[in-house]
């Protein structure tokens, strides 16, 4: 009796699944490529709330990233710096259709936009995207074609120039064409086209996310660089998905939405906005909000009438960002 007893418990067990001890402890997070510090921090915190979990990062632009997943790399989560690459896991299969919904903020925990970050005292007086197709000024910016941080910049020049020309599309891509002339490198992503700018003191002005200058400044010094808000931007949301068909082959499911829930936690939004960035926490957006200068944001909904039409008409193959990107 007692063995019958021991045998139907055990058969209970195995079809009830494993237990939580036995449930897989490691995730591997593909992320956008200036996000490294970020993550080790968020990552340090929520392993403390889960103590026996680890997680790996992959980093570098986001496009690649994705495609590296359609690949095989076997990411169970992707936390990127734009919505088409994870649109476009979702087409092959990766990742929900709805992803948008399974967070809160369209499933944007916090949120940037592409800035200015120059020489200590500004020698060239850079102060908005007009200066960017000066003669004189070089800005360090990583290839569009596979960072998704320079995509933004394409973009918030581009809307800039809508502004100020008035729609005059001769003179906008005559601009943008003017500022692609004027990078002397294109690196494939964020940190690379940092290290350019930083370390090998090449250009004059490094455009890339508000939240990577306040880091470069940290790191660096005010003697060294310093950072200039333009009186624009675009604003730049930073998506979170699961990806379902890896994460399903690991058995992960529940950890990978637990670790993107713990990115809109009070403690995981104070560590994103030490790091930088503005989050939507209501709670923690006031504690910092004095840390954060006033800007003008706009959206790619409103000004390009959504990422969609972006993909087709500045991003597909043969499209805008071809023609300008391909006359440099």
């Amino acid at each position: 009796m007692i063995r019958l007893f021991i045998l139907g418990t055990a058969f209970a067990a195995l079809l009830a699944g494993p237990t939580l001890a036995q449930q897989p402890t490691k995730l591997l997070n593909a992320s956008y490529d200036v996000s490294r510090e970020l993550f080790a921090a968020e990552n340090e915190a929520f392993i403390k709330q889960h103590p026996g979990v680890t997680i790996d990062q992959s980093h570098a632009g986001t496009s690649k990233q994705a495609r590296s997943i359609v690949e095989g790399l076997g990411a169970d989560v992707v936390t990127f710096n734009q919505s088409t690459d994870i649109d476009f896991l979702a087409k092959n299969g990766f990742v929900a259709k709805d992803w948008t919904k399974a967070f809160p903020n369209n499933a944007s925990p916090f949120y940037s936009f592409p800035s200015f970050l120059v020489r200590a005292g500004n020698p060239k007086n850079i102060k908005d995207w007009g200066d960017l197709a000066r003669d004189d000024v070089h800005a360090v910016f990583p290839n569009p074609k596979t960072s998704g941080n320079s995509r933004y910049t394409y973009l918030a020049a581009y809307a800039w120039a809508n502004e100020t020309y008035k729609g005059d599309q001769g003179k906008i891509e005559a601009y943008i064409t003017k500022i692609f002339n004027n990078v002397p490198v294109f690196d494939t992503g964020g940190r690379a086209a940092t290290t350019t700018f930083v370390e090998r003191e090449t250009g004059d002005v490094l455009i890339t996310f508000e939240a990577e200058t306040r880091g470069i400044v940290k790191q660096y010094g005010k003697d060294k660089v310093e950072s200039v808000i333009p009186s624009v931007s675009l604003l730049a949301e930073f998506p979170v998905a699961v990806v379902d068909k890896v994460a399903q082959k690991h058995g992960t499911e529940a950890l990978a939405k637990s670790y993107l829930e713990f990115l809109y936690s009070e403690e995981g939004q104070r560590i994103a906005a030490e790091f930088g960035n503005r989050v939507n926490n209501e709670k923690v957006a006031a504690e910092v909000k004095g840390q954060f200068p006033d800007i003008r944001l706009l959206k790619v909904d409103d000004v390009f009438g959504g990422w969609e039409k972006v993909q087709k008409e500045h991003f597909a193959s043969g499209a805008t960002l071809d023609k300008l990107y391909g006359s440099r």
